[in-house]
């Protein structure tokens, strides 16, 4: 492990590549991050995305940052891009499933992705708490929870994604602080993920403040950033259309970067830049056509905060199987 790894900043994370991507027409009326004019599935779309997908894992790779690839050939999971909505995973071994708002989008939690986690770390029980979509109780992973793994902190924005029962039943299974609060976007909407208004890392916090309404949960969010000892980075409404918001850190081979669109990088200020990059250095990376669906690099980000398993000394690499292309 690099010596500048920390559980808010993995170092290993998974991907998933589309063969058949397209914005999803069942996420349109709630995730006003995605065109209001619905966007046609080609062939010529989901060959982008594809390309998109495998430029950021040769980005993320040169970085020194491992990237677990699983490839989606099956029609009808138009977000599959987005495996952080799914499940999470976490220091002490544990992994969780999540129940999905969109009936289309339940069929992406795959056994043979925590399978292949569990060949290579060490995982210590799994939390499937998909029985939930029955109570019509949602909560997308790391889309509805910015999660502060050094510190158990739990950030959650309200919405029909985030129900607060299943907020409050997972932070107390998984051990986090919950903070939830209201949100209101620039068009008086309930931001649909938390990950697009806010991103912790382990010293700097990307935060739409102005975002929350209600004066004693805006306090409430930015003094648990306060003592966390975070430096707070505001964004403005306009950013959060441009994913600002929607960043990760990283640990690769020579420190932390911050992954972020290269849309969302042209919206930050200088003084914002500045401020960030006392603290990690900046990746940006093209992915116009995977936000056409209404997120941006984190959504495509699942980290892996799990123990690797120890492989012994002198054992053979597997060979990476061919990968076919987009149908």
């Amino acid at each position: 492990m690099s010596a500048f790894a920390s559980a808010q900043a993995p170092r290993d994370v998974v991907m998933v590549r589309p063969h058949r991507f397209a914005p999803n027409p069942e996420t349109i009326a709630d995730n006003l991050f995605q065109p209001r004019t619905p966007v046609t599935p080609t062939a010529a779309l989901a060959e982008a995305a594809y390309r998109e997908v495998t430029a950021m894992v040769d980005t993320l790779t040169g970085a020194g940052i491992r990237v677990h690839l699983f490839e989606d050939e099956e029609a009808g999971r138009p977000d599959s891009v987005f495996p952080n909505n799914w499940f999470t995973t976490h220091p002490d071994g544990r992994v969780a499933l999540y129940p999905m708002y969109s009936p289309n989008r339940r069929t992406e939690r795959r056994r043979d992705v925590i399978d292949a986690l569990r060949s290579t770390f060490r995982i210590t029980g799994v939390h499937d708490y998909s029985v939930l979509e029955d109570e019509e109780l949602y909560l997308e992973g790391t889309g509805s929870m910015v999660l502060d793994h050094d510190h158990r902190v739990a950030y959650v924005a309200r919405s029909f994604r985030s129900h607060d029962r299943a907020v409050a039943m997972v932070c107390q299974d998984l051990g986090y602080r919950p903070v939830v609060f209201t949100t209101v976007d620039g068009r008086g909407a309930p931001i649909y993920h938390t990950n697009v208004m806010m991103a912790v890392g382990p010293k700097v916090a990307l935060v739409a403040l102005d975002s929350i309404p209600d004066a004693g949960e805006r306090h409430a969010v930015a003094a648990s950033l306060a003592t966390t000892g975070h430096t707070v980075v505001e964004l403005a409404s306009g950013q959060l259309d441009e994913f600002a918001g929607n960043t990760i850190e990283l640990t690769g081979a020579d420190g932390p970067v911050l992954v972020l669109s290269s849309r969302a990088l042209a919206s930050l200020t200088e003084q914002q830049v500045e401020v960030i990059t006392a603290h990690t250095r900046l990746l940006p990376i093209d992915v116009p056509t995977i936000e056409l669906a209404g997120g941006s690099v984190r959504c495509m980000i699942a980290g892996i905060h799990l123990a690797p398993r120890q492989a012994p000394p002198g054992a053979p690499r597997q060979a990476a199987r061919p990968v076919p292309q987009p149908a």
